[in-house]
């Protein structure tokens, strides 16, 4: 009986699958009422939304706000959101 060499494929495999995640998704949690119109312009600066694209996806709180960015792109993004008095986080 060769029991260990399946383990060892197994174990390799878990390895694999907990690679370090390479594509993050920024979802904008809530903001301030008070700071509705800057979160709109920071969302459309780091997106190629119009006004009311944006406006209307910053009302649909919680929503994602870009797919698939680094990790740096992402932590960019939030720092500037939470500036501007929201709170994004990273998927």
């Amino acid at each position: 009986m060769d029991l260990g060499s399946q383990g060892g494929e197994a174990a390799a495999a878990k390895v694999e699958e907990k690679k370090e995640k390479t594509a993050f998704d920024v979802k904008l949690e809530k903001f301030d009422a008070a700071a509705k119109i800057k979160v709109i312009k920071e969302v459309r600066a780091f997106t190629n939304l119009g006004l009311k694209e944006a406006k209307d996806l910053v009302e649909k709180v919680p929503c994602v706000l870009k797919q698939g960015v680094t990790k740096d792109e992402a932590n960019g993004i939030i720092e500037k959101i939470k500036a501007a008095g929201g709170v994004a986080v990273m998927e």
